[in-house]
């Protein structure tokens, strides 16, 4: 079961970010939820208890992750453009995963979540001003700053990443 760590490559952001570039992330993060349950919503039991890859999370806690991973999105774009250039919260996402609600819960629950939530992303992205995509973020395990424009191509590739290992797992 020798998956790639990365199935469409690493995450690569432009030295320039074209509205081209935005309309397209904006797009797969409108699509994801669908693709997503599309993927996911019928497998069985046993096919959520499978690693994607060797050594990874289950399908089930992969769901689950992806969840919580894009809810840490939605909560830094609003911090974004509500104060000047805030310090967000990190998380141990290998902590999160070893929950018991990672293991047990069903995906029925994060896929609603992940549907609603992309919905409120994409309005509050499709909103945006051009000065405001340049808003950013400190984030405290890099020191460094990560502008809105740079977010909005990190989850839509992060949402793609995803898809993949999904794809890959149950191949």
């Amino acid at each position: 079961m020798s998956k790639p760590q990365f199935p469409i490559g690493p995450l690569k952001i432009p030295a320039t970010i074209s509205r081209d570039d935005l309309d397209k992330a904006i797009q797969v993060l409108k699509i994801f939820p669908t693709q997503l349950k599309l993927y996911t919503q019928a497998l069985a039991n046993a096919q959520l208890e499978m690693p994607y890859r060797d050594g990874s999370w289950t399908i089930r806690q992969l769901v689950h992750h992806i969840a919580d991973s894009h809810t840490h999105c939605y909560n830094r774009l609003r911090w974004t453009l509500s104060e000047n250039t805030p310090l967000i919260k990190a998380y141990d996402q290998n902590a999160y995963a070893i929950l018991e609600d990672y293991t047990t819960m069903p995906i029925a629950w994060s896929l609603n979540h992940i549907e609603v939530l992309h919905q409120k992303l994409t309005y509050i992205f499709d909103s945006l001003k051009k000065e405001d995509w340049k808003r950013a973020y400190i984030h405290p395990e890099t020191n460094s700053e990560v502008s809105l424009s740079e977010m909005a191509l990190t989850y839509a590739w992060h949402s793609m990443h995803h898809l993949a290992h999904i794809k890959n797992g149950i191949a």
